[in-house]
């Protein structure tokens, strides 16, 4: 059995959660609790309340309330500055904490958080780096196009009160990358976190509000999506969401915006493809790929290339190098530094997975290793041994769907119009990776690939470069100067100089 987690749940000293409002933190209005089950020991870790659409009427109206009367949208872009940059600081200073709570969350081991996308100093970079966007928001002088002395100019505003839902796989980051611009540009915001890892976020929006937040700025609402979310998407006060989850949901979410035009940005998910050419570092390739899809969070993050396109002349090589890297992942309690990845979310999550690999198997892939729920001590978990397949044709379920789990599937090419063709037959467009050492190969390829970031010879998230999809991996982008400019309006400005009429 995996050691329980309740001596760090008591060490941390964690309660159960509640609920902001225009900066008063309060049980909701209805009974309704979600317990949280902690996914690497069965064991109950604590709650939170359900809210309503009454709290969650009561929270969008007070964001309303923030933006229309309070002084967040209207202040000196120093003043959010000095706001943000505190946050940052904070971030920083309650890192070590900030990680002990997310491993109670969703199990991810601590020592993944040594690595920078998953680490406090990556969520508070992602502060800076909008912080330094503030005061460079700027819009444009125009020369008049007809007749008549005037000026032509724009100006960028904010958009208003935003709608954040923040999926459970990375939620710090994801937090940090909707609620950091959105700050940034003068909105106000309220903000679900998912009901699968809610306590990492709640301490984040703590660290926030001490930083100087005025209330009514930042409110939050915990709960499923049922009836959480549903109030939050629906209500006819909010003027953008953004989300980043499956695409069912956030197929929802744009049919819920459609009514009241609301401003959308969305993120989700891939099926991302790692390109491995012949001449590639096969080694470097066949360890890195896997480690994404195995290691950290299992493959439960929407950029994990869980499709390797592998040149037949190096494909048994990057199959030996990849089951063998399936053999270094260690299962077990997140807070126990040989633990190197994470278990599944749920119960829910799990069956899921192990469907998708029965139906690897019953459409004739080839299975290298794992494939099976782990046993023994790691019985109490949502274990799912490291899986490995090999000889997959990419019509095949698992090179389609995203599984979102600890699953690879190998699929062999013979020439680079081939790959780019199998790369591109998806309708995914999130991410990949091109390995080569053909300078002009890579930059060809990568042109020709269709997916919003691609890594050549590995793969690194960056807070001040834009993210997003192409196709259904969703619409916008989050980090630069795409993010900051989705969360304002561009309006235009024209005045006379002159008496003279326009």
């Amino acid at each position: 059995m995996v050691a329980s987690i309740k001596p760090h749940r008591d060490a941390i000293g964690l309660t159960d959660g509640l609920l902001l409002t225009d900066g008063d933190w309060h049980p909701a209005r209805s009974e309704e609790t979600w317990r949280h089950t902690h996914p690497a020991t069965g064991e109950e870790v604590a709650s939170f309340p359900v809210a309503g659409p009454v709290d969650v009427d009561r929270a969008v109206r007070a964001a309303r309330r923030a933006f229309d009367e309070g002084p967040w949208p209207r202040a000196r872009a120093k003043e959010r500055i000095r706001v943000l940059r505190r946050a940052a600081d904070l971030i920083r200073e309650h890192g070590d904490e900030l990680l002990r709570l997310l491993a109670l969350d969703n199990s991810v081991p601590l020592s993944f958080g040594l690595t920078y996308a998953m680490s406090a100093e990556c969520v508070a970079d992602v502060f800076d780096h909008h912080a330094g966007w503030v005061d460079k928001l700027a819009g444009e002088t125009l020369p008049p196009y007809q007749g008549g002395d005037h000026a032509v100019m724009t100006v960028r505003e904010p958009v208003g009160v935003v709608g954040a839902i923040v999926a459970w796989n990375a939620p710090l980051l994801l937090t940090a990358q909707k609620i950091a611009p959105a700050l940034a540009a003068g909105c106000t915001v309220v903000l679900k976190p998912s009901e699968f890892a809610t306590f990492a976020v709640l301490r984040l929006v703590r660290l926030i509000e001490e930083a100087g937040l005025p209330a009514g700025v930042l409110n939050v609402v915990t709960g499923p999506g049922d009836p959480t979310g549903e109030a939050l998407i629906n209500h006819p006060m909010v003027d953008k969401l953004t989300f980043t989850g499956s695409r069912a949901v956030g197929s929802k979410i744009m049919a819920a915006a459609a009514d009241g035009f609301k401003r959308v940005s969305l993120e989700l998910g891939g099926k991302s493809p790692a390109l491995v050419f012949e001449d590639a570092d096969v080694y470097a390739a066949a360890a890195l790929t896997m480690g994404t899809v195995t290691m950290g969070l299992s493959g439960q993050a929407c950029v994990a290339q869980t499709r390797a396109l592998v040149h037949r002349s190096v494909y048994d090589g990057f199959l030996a190098v990849a089951e063998g890297m399936a053999g270094l992942v260690g299962y077990g309690n997140p807070f126990d530094p040989e633990t190197t990845a994470s278990p599944l979310v749920n119960d829910r999550q799990l069956d899921r997975v192990l469907g998708y690999i029965e139906k690897g198997r019953q459409e004739g892939a080839r299975l290298v290793c794992g494939g099976e729920r782990a046993n023994g001590d790691l019985a109490t978990g949502n274990f799912v041994t490291p899986t490995l397949f090999a000889d997959v044709d990419n019509t095949m379920t698992i090179a389609r769907e995203e599984i979102f789990g600890p699953v690879l599937a190998v699929v062999p090419f013979d020439d680079e119009e081939e790959a780019v063709r199998l790369a591109n037959d998806t309708d995914y467009g999130l991410s990949a990776t091109v390995w080569t050492t053909d300078v002009r190969r890579a930059m060809r390829v990568s042109r020709a690939v269709r997916a919003g970031t691609i890594g050549i010879n590995g793969y690194q998230l960056e807070p001040h470069v834009a993210f997003g999809g192409f196709q259904r991996s969703g619409l916008g982008r989050e980090g630069g100067r795409a993010s900051i400019e989705s969360y304002t309006e561009l309006k235009t400005l024209l005045m006379p100089l002159t008496d003279e009429l326009m």
